[in-house]
């Protein structure tokens, strides 16, 4: 246990929730270890206890009984984001909402759902498909997470060019706030102009304003026809250039994926993809048959003016499934560059006209360490990552990395840029937020004090919030 929460209080919290949930509250030591960490380079940081919730009544009766506690509150989806959102820094109750996982509704008449915020994107599309509805859930963040914890990071992905991020594609939520009431924000009308947004002050809040337990997500049209294919560079500006020319001239991709040439040896490698070691665009097209042969025409104009190579095409599903995993499963491809690493991830995003320059400086930085450092994004929307591989072990490599993220921000700052595109604060960018919206984080502090008064809601995470 930790020792930042009372044993006599926790001893108290825990049996009043084992009383509502039984063998669904736990206190398992292994249990814990995995709601304590996610997949970023923090070390673990178990809760005190584990709660499995099946209903929104259920998560409310949690949250009132650790208010009347003060013991802080952490939810948990999948545990697949990369900024130390989900781990327990200052102990208390993890609220894994794995269990809520029901697609509650769906209309194929106003392309919209209604889901428990356990369900996964994957599931969500599986069953969109099963049931024949001719519509998808467009946003993919390569991990098959919860799509309440993708709201709460406000999540977005390699299709967010075409379909927007987590933050367009969420009408409405269902939360639990800090007192235990249960509030609905949005709804299924296409726009509104009641009120407060309220919707989308909570998707992105990390968690630290309440609990989303549903929400009203806006589906798509399946597309008829979808394209995929591969051409690559000899240098990396000329890539990103042409990346610029495709989105300036209108032209309609689903998704404009960058891998320098780095990351393409780990996924070769990885995924045996057997592409060459140059920086490398991966794209996509959705329409109609005509369509999707228009666009790539289009696009193979431009890659050619900029010196790439043909188009290696990837028609049919299984293929294209191929490519676009290796792509996703570019973090553990990257990982087993250095054996026994860890990552450092890191993710900015500038305008467009800003990016090519940003990353061939991003470049010059990183040709400053040793250290592996592939770097790969969703150039389509100006938001590239990169993984730092350290020794876990090592402290020098730790500052080491610490101080390129830094760089690295700065540089998306300087740019107009934002220090983060949608991996968002938790833990790890708190300085760069504030160096981002300056006074604005006083009204964000604002809000939260309003919202949370107690801090008992992911304290810690986003803002630090001082006693008062």
């Amino acid at each position: 246990m930790s020792d930042q929460v009372p044993k006599e209080t926790l001893a108290e919290l825990a049996g009043q929730l084992s009383a509502l949930l039984g063998d669904r509250l736990s206190v398992d030591a292994e249990v814990r270890q995995q709601h304590g960490r996610d997949i970023s380079r923090f070390p673990t940081a178990p809760p005190d206890l584990v709660v499995q919730p099946e209903s929104n009544e259920e998560v409310q009766q949690v949250v009132r009984a650790c208010a009347e506690f003060g013991v802080p509150i952490i939810p948990f989806g999948t545990g697949t984001a990369v900024e130390g959102g989900v781990l327990a820094i200052r102990g208390g109750v993890s609220i894994d909402l794995g269990r809520m996982n029901s697609i509650l509704r769906i209309s194929r008449d106003d392309a919209d759902v209604t889901v428990q915020a356990g369900v996964t994107r994957q599931q969500l599309n599986a069953h969109l498909e099963s049931e024949q509805t001719g519509l998808m859930f467009p946003v993919d963040p390569g991990a098959d997470a919860s799509l309440g914890g993708m709201a709460a990071t406000r999540a977005s992905g390699s299709t967010a060019v075409r379909y927007g991020t987590m933050r367009e594609n969420v009408m409405g939520i269902t939360v639990v706030m800090a007192d235990g009431q249960l509030i609905q924000t949005g709804g299924r009308a296409r726009k509104s102009s009641a009120g407060y947004d309220l919707t989308h002050l909570l998707v992105g809040s990390e968690g630290t304003l309440g609990i989303i337990t549903e929400l009203i997500l806006r589906l798509q049209p399946c597309p008829a026809a979808i394209s995929a294919a591969v051409c690559q560079f000899d240098e990396i500006e000329p890539a990103v250039r042409c990346v610029m020319e495709v989105l300036t001239n209108g032209i309609p991709m689903a998704r404009i994926e960058l891998l320098d040439e780095i990351q393409v040896a780990a996924v070769n490698s990885y995924s045996g993809l057997g592409l060459e070691e140059k920086p490398t665009l991966l794209m996509e097209f959705h329409g109609s048959q005509n369509q999707v042969v228009e666009q790539a025409e289009e696009v193979g104009r431009f890659v050619q003016q900029h010196g790439g190579s043909d188009f290696q095409w990837a028609t049919d599903p299984e293929q294209r499934t191929t490519l676009w995993q290796a792509r996703h499963d570019a973090y553990y491809a990257s990982l087993a560059l250095r054996e026994g690493s860890i990552a450092y991830i890191t993710d900015v995003c500038v305008p467009i006209s800003r990016l090519a320059e940003c990353i061939l400086e991003t470049k010059k930085i990183l040709q400053q360490t040793d250290l592996p450092v592939p770097l790969f994004g969703h150039v389509g929307d100006g938001n590239f990552h990169v993984l730092i591989l350290i020794d876990p072990e090592s402290d020098a490599e730790l500052v080491e990395a610490q101080q390129i993220n830094e760089q690295i921000v700065q540089l998306a700052l300087q740019m107009d840029g934002t220090s983060t595109g949608e991996h968002g604060i938790g833990i790890g960018k708190q300085d760069a937020l504030v160096q981002e919206h300056g006074a604005g984080v006083d009204l964000m502090r604002a809000i939260k004090r309003a919202l949370d008064p107690d801090n008992i809601m992911n304290p810690g995470k986003v803002l630090e919030i001082s006693d008062r």
